[in-house]
Parts: C-alpha cells; structure tokens; sequence
C-alpha cells in the first residue's frame, strides 16, 4: 500500500524533475494557488498570497483571462447539471454548434460563403495532427486515383497497339509490353517517395511525433526526425524561394496517351506535398508576422500548385490579434484552420480543426479519433467562449487591438530609451515580443555567462518574477525574445508594472555586470 503524504508528496520530484530544475535555475519554480483575470497568485513565506501580474497568459490560452466568472459559473452549471463527458460514437449537438458558430465567424472574416468541416481535438498540437493526417489522407487518395487513371491509360494503349489502331513512335521501345514496363518502373519510384510538408522558417506547430517535424527548432524536431515526414522551411525574407524550393521537388510521372494513332509518353505532375503550413505571427519563433508580400506568396503558389494550405491559429487566433483570425489582416485564406488554446476558455482542453469542404474525405473521421474530444462539457464552454467573443459586434476584437497598441507604445519607448539593449519590439493586438540585443560577447563576465548559457530570457524572467512580481517567459526558439500575452482585460496600471520591470532590466543589462540577473544559488 502507497502511504498517502497529503496534497504534497515528500521526498523526490518525480513529476518532470529536469524541467523543474531548470525553472529553479532562473528562479521561476513558483507554485500559483489562485488565479483571476491578468493575475496569478503564489504563497509567500508566511502563508500569505502574493499577487503576479502574468503576461504569459497560457501561452495564448488565456484571452478572457483568468477564471472568467461568466464561463466558470456556466462550467459550474454544465458540471452540476451531469452534462455527458464520455458519450463516445453517438449524435453530438453541441459540436455542431460550434462548428456552425466557427463557419459564420470564418465565412464573415473570410468575406466569402466558403463552408468548413470540423474534426474536434483536445489541443493546438493534436488538431494540427489532425490536419496534416487529413492532408495526407487526401494525397494518398488523390495518388491512388492517378495510378489507377495511368494503368487504365496503359491497358488501353496495349490493346489498341495489338489491334493496330496504335503505333509506337519511332525510335522507342521495342514493344509496348517494354515500354509499359519501363514507364510502370519509373512511376513505382516516385509513387515510393515520402511526402513533404512546407513551412515558414521560425514556425512551430506543436511537439507530437509528427507536428514536431513541422517545427523549425532542430532542437524540438531532429531527434525525432526518422518518426514522421519531414518538411521543407521556407525563407520569409527571400522573394520567389518557395517557387524555388517547389520546383526543386517538382515531381512528375509518366503515362501513356494516343495521339492521332502514335502512343505518346506524357508526363503528369505528381502531387509530392502534403500540405503548406503556417502562423500568420510565428509564436515560438519571436513574434513575427508574416509579410503581406511573402503570404501573397503563399497564397498564389499553394493555389497554382494544388497544396493546400493549413493556417495554424492556435495562439494567433480568437481575437488575439484584433481580429478573430489573424490570417484576415494578411488576406491569407486557408484550406484548413487549426483553433485551440483559448477556444477552451482557460478551462477545458478544447480544439477543432476546420477543413474546406472540397477537400472533405469522410472516411477520415474513421480513421481518426479522440477519446475526449467534442465532448458536450468542452464543446458548450467552447461556444460560451465564443459568445462572448462576438458580443458587441466584436467588442472584444477592438479592445484587444487597443489595448495592444497601448503595450507596444510602452515598448516602443523602453527600446528608445535603451536602444544598446532592446534590438526590437513587434507583434499585433496581444501577441508581442520584445528581443534583446545578443550580450553573448558582453565586457562583463557574469552577462556574458548568463547569455552563453541558452536561457538567458529565461533568467531576465526570472528577475522580473522576484524583483517586480511581473510574470513573462521567452519564446521558446527565441530565447532572447520576451512575449506579452495578456488578456484582453489588461489595464494601464499592469502596463505600467510591465514598463517599470523592463526599465530596470534594462538598466542592469546597460550599467552593471549583469549579475543580479541569475538568482542566488
């Protein structure tokens, strides 16, 4: 029998101990007791609650905030009600209002009457999962279709080449038997080859087994590499390279036609890409939007090409940018959308990937599933959430751009006052980042051993944990890049913390040796 040590087991850490560990090195191990709105509350020494201004804001999850009273009451409601949980393989009503809400909200932002299809998840990682399977699902069908055209095209040849209704053309193969042979040959070594997936330099898209392999950071994505198709990256900053990459893996193969009784050797293009997908503002990456220019791009090639486009809005979405989507801004328009993270309200585990109807293959949804997905408790959260997104003919929206400008104003003029250290301020609505100026190569030793180590945004958060109670935290292959995604309640008095917490940051980094920035061991 296991003795039961009370809410906190003693002795060793067993629950992810490395990870924990390297919190305590920059001072960020905290527990939080309580939550509300852009605050987060830990107990002090003496058993007291101390109050943490978090602009982490679950990493995008959190755009009404902590425990929302409205969606905690509901959930309380739905909860005390025995709203069905596990109710697996039966007519759920509830996620098709949230797919109808999600259509009208898209088809509005889109400006077209373009209708979606939605596959429930249980988070930003799975739903991308879901849609690279749907994508490929789609290739595979699509591929067996030509082979099965092709072989159809070289039975008919064979036969009228026998009953003299074809000719080989000169100078080929010896028999059409031969010539069918070689051309069945060539086409089973581009019918082996593995897809591709492409993706935007920066991007991240989640750590599964094979969203992992769509992220940027080797770090994240090599050690994983023989598990899943790999993907192309793509530069954002170099005109016409995703032309360039396409036509460097431009597929093709071969097939057999009649023309004015010659057989001819054609070639056919051979759908080799899954899927382009991308954040309209790479999260992980630093916070950076995608240029008009290069999504026009995107846009224009994915459509010439036939490669759908997967537009990952699982931090970028829910009016976090100003706008429910924030594709709509970049006129990016998806065959599939991934929504995650504050689809569940800050309190369930809620994500829905959408995809075009065109692209619908039903047979997915048995050969995909989630043992908690759209269930009746997260999908009814999910459409109070969006509910109160809409109210207002999208109040929400405008404040979260309001209030976003405010931040990167504040920002904006920390980066002008210490222009040696801040390198850059950028983001959208509530999705900002603030990058430091490399300090690797530092006069001071102790700053120059706190950049070299790899968490050096990770130690600046932490100061600013003990020192100001303001919660941030680097993005995670940016780690010099600080991110700001508060919820859309914040109030210039937080702002004001914030700044306050970044002048002194910055004055460290500017006039001493840096050395405060690591806690004491």
């Amino acid at each position: 029998m296991t003795e039961n040590t009370g809410p906190h087991t003693a002795g060793s850490e067993y629950a992810e101990p490395f990870l924990l560990a390297v919190l305590a090195s920059g001072g960020l191990d905290a527990e939080y007791v309580r939550g509300e709105r852009n605050t987060l509350y830990r107990r002090g020494e003496n058993g007291e609650e101390v109050p943490v201004t978090d602009f982490v804001g679950g990493y995008g999850s959190l755009m009404l905030g902590h425990n929302h009273p409205e969606i905690n009451a509901y959930a309380k409601e739905l909860l005390d009600g025995g709203t069905p949980v596990h109710a697996q393989f039966s007519r759920h009503p509830y996620a098709n209002d949230v797919a109808a809400a999600l259509n009208r909200i898209v088809q509005r932002e889109r400006g077209d009457d373009e209708s979606y299809y939605a596959i429930f998840a249980n988070s930003g990682a799975e739903a991308n999962e879901a849609a690279m399977k749907h994508a490929e699902l789609d290739r595979g069908l699509r591929l067996a279709a030509l082979a099965e055209e092709i072989d159809g095209h070289i039975t008919e040849v064979t036969v009228r080449v026998a009953d003299g209704t074809a000719v080989l053309p000169a100078g080929s193969a010896d028999s059409v038997e031969e010539l069918a042979a070689e051309v069945r040959r060539r086409n089973e070594a581009q019918f082996a080859r593995p897809p591709l997936f492409l993706v935007p330099e920066g991007g991240f898209h989640g750590k599964l087994a094979g969203s992992v392999q769509l992220t940027h950071n080797e770090g994240y994505r090599l050690p994983f590499r023989a598990l899943a198709a790999q993907a192309r990256f793509v530069p954002r900053d170099q005109p016409g390279a995703l032309r360039k990459i396409v036509e460097e893996e431009r597929a093709k193969v071969l097939d057999l036609t009649v023309e004015g009784g010659e057989v001819q050797l054609v070639e056919r293009d051979f759908p080799l890409f899954t899927a382009f997908v991308l954040e309209p503002v790479l999260g992980e990456g630093g916070i950076h939007e995608l240029t008009p220019a290069f999504a026009q791009e995107v846009q224009q090639v994915c459509a010439e090409t036939g490669i759908p486009l997967v537009i990952d809005e699982i931090q970028t979405g829910m009016g976090r940018t100003g706008t429910f989507l924030a594709a709509t801004r970049l006129g990016l328009k998806g065959d599939y959308y991934t929504l995650a993270k504050s689809l569940g309200g800050g309190i369930a585990k809620a994500a829905v990937m959408l995809v075009r109807r065109p692209l619908y293959r039903g047979q997915f949804e048995l050969a995909h599933s989630s043992t908690f997905a759209k269930d009746s408790f997260s999908c009814l959260v999910a459409l109070k959430v969006l509910e109160l997104l809409e109210a207002g003919d999208g109040a929400v929206y405008r404040t979260a751009a309001e209030r976003g400008e405010r931040m990167l104003a504040m920002l904006r003029a920390v980066r002008d006052e210490f222009p040696e250290v801040v390198k850059d301020v950028r983001g959208r609505g509530l999705m900002v980042g603030l990058e430091f100026h490399d300090q690797s190569e530092a006069a001071a030793e102790p700053l120059r051993q706190v950049a070299r180590s790899g968490f050096f945004g990770y130690f600046v958060a932490g100061h600013m944990l003990r020192a100001h109670r303001i919660r941030v935290f680097p993005t995670s292959s940016a780690v010099n890049t600080l991110r700001f995604e508060p919820s859309v309640y914040l109030t210039d008095e937080e702002i004001g913390r914030l700044e306050t917490s970044l002048r002194d940051v910055c004055a460290i980094i500017r006039d001493t040796d840096g050395g405060s920035l690591a806690p004491v061991a």
